[in-house]
């Protein structure tokens, strides 16, 4: 899910790797770019994010059988929706993510670090919504929309939350110059650059807030069409998610600062 649309977010990746198979799902929009991808490991056997529930596109990955297991990287419709066809389609095979109300015929993921399913280590990366995760296998992240291949992702409050968003991104960033595989937009030659960017992002939009309620802006909408004024208003609706954010990080880091000062004077 979109909320700043610009050039690629870190440089692309020249070719996808011969093991991976990619399904663009014909859901192309302002919050989804050109549709959501769909990603086969067809010598794992998995697949990673069935998409929407339309027919041809589920029907293409129920070709590329034998499939065992379905993976979500996170519970938004774009990416889940097709999941319970596709699971029919191909027999029964079960679909797995974080949050159990997206599972059928599993338990859901671990929400503890160092999780691993079919073969592929599950990296924690909430923030764009609690249930987010990442996949690595074979030197490649698959990042849902935690890093997108164009433009920014929302944090999608109240689910995402901004503390959790930071830490994830700083995960990614850890995993190394190794390849970005997206939710949404281009494959990413370089998982740390593209996270580091983000991060840069991230942050210079907090500070952005900041200022325009030092100058006077306090709602949320307000602060929308200030910060994000270069921003085609069509996002604005997903921007304001990203900006309520933005200000209960603010409202939490000025909770633990106000804690701290009243603990130093209860000591002094």
């Amino acid at each position: 899910m979109v909320t700043h649309v610009t050039a690629p977010t870190a440089a692309l990746l020249d070719g996808l790797p011969g093991w991976v198979t990619l399904l663009r799902a014909p859901n192309p929009g302002p919050m989804t770019l050109d549709g959501t991808n769909t990603w086969v490991l067809p010598e794992h056997r998995v697949v990673i994010d069935p998409g929407p529930a339309d027919e041809g596109h589920l029907a293409a990955i129920a070709d590329c059988a034998p499939i065992d297991t379905i993976l979500l990287t996170h519970g938004h419709a774009d990416h889940t929706d097709g999941a319970a066809r596709l699971s029919e389609l191909l027999g029964g095979v079960p679909v797995v993510g974080l949050d159990a109300e997206h599972c059928i015929g599993a338990d859901p993921l671990p929400s503890r670090p160092g999780g691993e399913i079919a073969g592929l280590e599950v990296i924690l990366t909430p923030g764009h919504t609690r249930d987010s995760v990442s996949y690595r296998v074979r030197d490649v992240v698959f990042t849902g929309d935690t890093v997108l291949g164009r433009g920014t992702t929302v944090v999608a409050w109240p689910d995402g939350d901004l503390g959790d968003y930071l830490g994830s991104l700083r995960r990614l960033q850890a995993q190394g110059p190794v390849p970005a595989l997206p939710g949404h937009g281009p494959a990413l030659a370089d998982c740390s650059a593209a996270a580091a960017y983000y991060l840069e992002h991230r942050l210079a939009r907090l500070e952005q807030v900041r200022a325009a309620r030092s100058a006077g802006a306090r709602t949320a909408e307000e602060l929308v069409q200030v910060v994000y004024a270069e921003v085609d208003p069509v996002l604005w609706p997903a921007a304001e998610l990203s900006v309520r954010a933005q200000l209960a990080y603010i409202e939490s880091e000025q909770g633990r600062e106000s804690h701290s000062s009243s603990r130093e004077l209860d000591e002094a």
